[in-house]
C-alpha cells in the first residue's frame, strides 16, 4: 500500500489490481506475470512497485507514470516474497528453492545470493517418513524483512528457525527457535522407528475412531460437525517478520502468537496501564481539578489525538518543567512525538519551544543513553524546528525594511509630540 493507491495481486487472473485510497475506484491492471502473483511491496522511495510471481520473475512497475513500463528479473523457481531495502536501491528474493537472492533496482542485475535450504530446514512432522534434514517443505523462506538501515535482513518460513544474515558479506549470524513445543508438527528434528506401527504414526491413530457411548453423537440430519473440534495438529510455521523503526527489536507472526526479539533487555512497566478507570471523562475531570500530570498520562493512554491536544493546551506554563520533571520516562517518546506535531500545527510557539526545552534541559542523558530508540521521534522534532526557523528568517528578512518604516514614523511622530509640548510650556 503506498500513500494514494493500494495494490492487489490475483492467483486466478495473474494480473495486478490499483485502487483508489480516496475513492475507492479500481485504477488500473497491471498485466504480464504468467503464474500467480504471490507478493507485492511498494519502494520506500514511493516511486516503483516490485512484484514476484510463481512465474520465476520478478517485475517492477513504475506505475506512477503516465506510461506504466516494467524492468523483469528471471529466477530459477517460484518467488515466495520479497522484501525492499530501506533506501530503495536493493530488492531481496525467497524463491521456493531455498535461495534468497539480491538485486540492483537501479542496474536490474542480481548483485548476491545466498543458499537457505540447510539454516531453515526444520523440524518434521507426525506423518513424515524420513528426519528433518531430509524434508522438502521446509527448505525455502516465505518472509522477509530489511533492518532500519539495510545491513540485515531476517526471515522466516514453514519451521521452526528464523534465520539472520548480513546483507553485505551474506553470512549467516543467528538461527531463533521460535517453539520447542512438541505438540506443535514441525518442532522434532529425529525419527522415532518406535512410533511407527503397520497403521502409521502413533499420533495420527486418535485422529479416526469411532465415538465412545459417553461422548455426544452428531445431531439426526445434521450433515456436519462441530467446526470448532480440531482433528489435526497445527503446523509451526513463521507467516510475517518485521523490523521496528530503530532497528533494536523484530518481530515475528507465528503458529505460538507474536513473537518480538530485542536488544533492550529492561522492560518498562506502568501500573497505570491496567487501571480500568482511563475515560475520557475522569481525563477531563483530572484537568479540571489540576491534576495535570495524571491527566495527561491518562491522554497518552486512551491515544485520542483531540483529547492530548485539549489536556495539552491547558497545562499552564508554569507547570511544564515539573510535569516534564515527573513525568514516567516510558512515557518520554509520547510526549517528544505529542509536542513535535503540536508545533508543526500550532499557533502557540512559545508554549511548544517551552516545552522542548524542558524535555532537552531535564531528560538531555536520557535522549543521550537510549538514542537509538527514540532516535526517530527526536528526528521529527528538530526537522520542525528547523523549518519553524527557516520560516521566522524568511518572514524576518521580508518585513525588516518595514519595520524599520514603522519605527521611523513613530519615532518621527513622538519626537514632533515632544516638540509641540515643549513649545507649548514655553509659551
Amino acid at each position: 500500500m503506498s500513500g494514494d493507491v493500494v495494490c492487489a495481486g490475483s492467483l486466478d487472473s495473474f494480473s495486478i489490481h490499483i485502487w483508489s485510497v480516496q475513492t475507492g475506484q479500481l485504477l488500473d491492471q497491471l498485466t504480464g506475470h504468467e503464474g500467480p502473483v504471490s507478493s507485492l511491496a511498494f519502494t520506500p522511495s514511493g516511486g516503483s512497485l516490485v512484484s514476484g510471481s510463481w512465474d520465476h520473475t520478478v517485475r517492477i512497475w513504475n506505475v506512477f507514470d503516465r506510461t506504466p513500463t516494467t524492468e523483469i528479473l528471471k529466477l530459477q523457481a517460484n518467488v515466495t516474497d520479497i522484501a525492499v531495502r530501506p533506501d530503495s536501491k536493493q530488492i531481496a528474493v525467497a524463491t521456493l528453492d531455498g535461495q534468497l537472492t539480491f538485486w540492483s533496482v537501479a542496474e536490474g542485475t542480481q548483485s548476491a545470493s545466498l543458499d537457505g535450504r540447510r539454516d531453515v530446514s526444520g523440524g518434521r512432522k507426525l506423518s513424515d517418513r524420513c528426519t528433518a534434514a531430509n524434508v522438502e517443505g521446509t527448505k525455502s523462506f516465505n518472509c522477509l524483512s530489511y533492518s532500519a538501515d539495510g545491513s540485515c535482513i531476517i526471515a522466516g518460513g514453514n519451521s521452526k528457525y528464523l534465520c539472520l544474515y548480513d546483507v553485505l558479506t551474506g553470512g549467516f549470524l543467528k538461527k531463533y527457535t521460535i517453539s520447542i513445543n512438541l505438540s506443535l508438527q514441525g518442532t522434532q528434528a529425529h525419527l522415532r522407528s518406535s512410533t511407527l506401527t503397520e497403521a502409521g504414526p502413533v499420533g495420527l491413530l486418535g485422529n479416526e475412531y469411532e465415538p465412545s457411548f459417553h461422548e455426544d453423537r452428531k445431531l439426526p440430519g445434521a450433515g456436519r460437525g462441530d467446526f470448532s473440534s480440531r482433528r489435526t495438529q497445527p503446523e509451526v510455521r513463521v507467516t510475517a517478520v518485521a523490523f521496528s523503526p530503530a532497528g533494536r527489536a523484530f518481530c515475528a507472526a507465528s503458529t505460538e502468537g507474536l513473537l518480538v526479539y530485542s536488544l533492550d533487555r529492561d522492560l518498562q512497566f506502568d501500573p497505570l496501564e491496567l487501571d480500568i478507570n482511563i475515560t475520557q471523562a475522569n481525563t477531563l475531570k483530572a484537568m479540571e481539578d489540576c491534576l495535570y500530570l495524571r491527566a495527561l498520562i491518562m491522554s497518552f493512554r486512551l491515544n485520542e489525538s483531540f483529547l492530548l491536544k485539549r489536556v495539552f493546551e491547558a497545562i499552564p506554563l508554569v507547570e511544564v518543567v515539573r510535569l516534564v520533571k515527573q513525568l514516567p520516562e516510558i512515557y518520554l517518546a509520547r510526549l517528544v512525538r505529542s509536542v513535535a506535531q503540536t508545533t508543526d500545527v500550532s499557533p502557540h510557539l512559545e508554549r511548544n519551544l517551552c516545552w522542548i526545552e524542558a524535555l532537552l534541559n531535564t531528560h538531555g542523558p536520557y535522549f543521550k543513553a537510549n538514542m537509538p530508540a527514540i532516535s526517530q521521534e527526536l528526528r521529527v522534532a528538530q526537522k520542525i524546528i528547523k523549518t519553524l526557523q527557516a520560516d521566522l528568517a524568511r518572514i524576518a528578512d521580508e518585513n525588516v525594511h518595514l519595520l524599520d518604516y514603522i519605527l521611523g514614523r513613530s519615532t518621527g511622530k513622538l519626537d514632533k509630540q515632544n516638540t509641540v509640548t515643549t513649545n507649548g510650556w514655553s509659551s
